[in-house]
């Protein structure tokens, strides 16, 4: 537990490192795009006075100076338009146009967008109520600096993520290796009282060959060995094989009812009379019947009913296990499968999970809480794919 503990700490704290990391990158990079914002702003304000300059120039003007003002902005676009809304000059706007309806057609809609974004600069010329306005955006370099936050925001998710992964990996190898180590280890101690009790068996069978509860002695033996059997294969992969599963229902109910009161009844439903056979592995599935039957009795308190059905249709083999037990809220219906998750005094938890587990790794299947209603009654259901002739 502690180290489970550990584990979930050190997730917090990545979980936590990377919030902070992602914050203060956002707001450096959104720090640098202002000043980059400004400093566009400003060179854009030079450029505006020296087309002023050119287009009010006299003796006294340095030409070359502005040429060179001029000449010098390579990467912020722009477009100057006349009191008319008339294209005058363009610059940097990605691509040539030609002279042309079309092209001018295209500038004046750029100048439009430009105008939608940030206010244009006017400057008014020597003739009185004639102006130019200076319509500019964003450099192409601007523009993805203002992304790049967003692409680093991104990575980080992505390694959180990632991170997050390999932990909830790493736990889940680690549970499973404590469960398999420990059912192994329950096979191999189960292994000895059984031999033994095999031995005295025989003692008593050759003693007292009349004794009518030797033979559920005998059952009760098998049962411990297929009980020991099943934990030995934990862990394993077993290879399904063609049963039948109406045998193996049959079978279930038969211990069932030898080994619960008789104020509990337990009933079959087949819809199809011939023999239903499925690739399973046959000790897990019957184990898998068999909790959800007792989990009925548990909640029914000793005194009910439990009807197990059986169908079929086109892809699927369908069981489902009915009991007019305490039932469960709605909010239950996944977290039952969940290991840990009990409504028993005691317990640990484990059988639905462990079900799930076969039932979808072993048997390519689905197991879930088809009805529930507190008061009425719980029905699980199996699916399970057909055997393609």
């Amino acid at each position: 537990m502690k180290l489970f503990e550990q584990i979930k700490n050190i997730r917090l704290i990545l979980i936590v490192i990377a919030i902070i990391i992602a914050i203060l990158s956002l707001f450096t990079s959104n720090y640098l795009i202002t000043d980059l914002q400004k400093e566009e702003t400003n060179k854009v304000e030079v450029w505006a006075e020296a087309m002023r300059s050119l287009n009010q120039a006299d003796e006294q003007t340095d030409l070359n100076l502005v040429l060179k003002v001029i000449n010098g902005n390579n990467t912020i676009p722009v477009v100057v338009l006349d009191q008319n809304g008339e294209v005058q000059t363009s610059r940097n706007l990605g691509k040539t146009f030609k002279e042309d309806e079309d092209s001018i057609s295209k500038i004046k809609e750029m100048a439009k967008n430009m105008k939608a974004g940030h206010q244009p600069i006017r400057i008014k010329l020597e003739q009185e109520n004639e102006y130019i306005e200076i319509c500019y955006d964003e450099s192409l370099m601007l523009k993805r600096l203002t992304v790049y936050p967003y692409i680093q925001l991104s990575v980080v998710i992505i390694f959180v993520l990632i991170a997050l992964l390999a932990l909830f990996s790493t736990m889940k190898a680690e549970q499973n290796k404590v469960w398999v180590g420990l059912s192994k280890e329950t096979a191999h101690q189960l292994g000895t009282p059984i031999s033994s009790l095999m031995a005295w068996l025989e003692i008593l069978q050759e003693n007292y060959p009349d004794d009518e509860l030797l033979p559920e002695m005998e059952k009760d033996i098998k049962r411990l060995q297929l009980i020991a059997e099943r934990f030995s294969k934990i862990g394993s992969i077993p290879e399904p094989r063609p049963v039948n599963i109406v045998e193996i229902i049959n079978r279930v109910v038969e211990y069932m009812d030898r080994r619960t009161s008789s104020k509990v009844t337990i009933t079959t439903n087949f819809k199809q009379t011939e023999d239903i056979n499925v690739y399973m592995v046959e000790s897990l599935f019957e184990w898998v019947i068999e909790n959800l039957c007792k989990n009925a009795v548990d909640a029914m308190n000793g005194t009910g009913h439990i009807d197990i059905s059986l169908e079929q249709n086109n892809k699927n083999i369908i069981i489902e296990v009915k009991d007019n037990g305490k039932g469960m809220p709605k909010a239950n219906y996944k977290s039952v499968f969940k290991p840990g998750f009990t409504t028993k005094r005691r317990g640990w938890g484990l059988g639905l999970s462990l079900a799930k587990r076969i039932i979808e790794e072993y048997h390519k299947g689905r197991i879930f809480v088809k009805y529930s209603e507190i008061g009425k009654g719980t029905t699980f259901r199996i699916e399970l794919p057909k055997i393609v002739k």
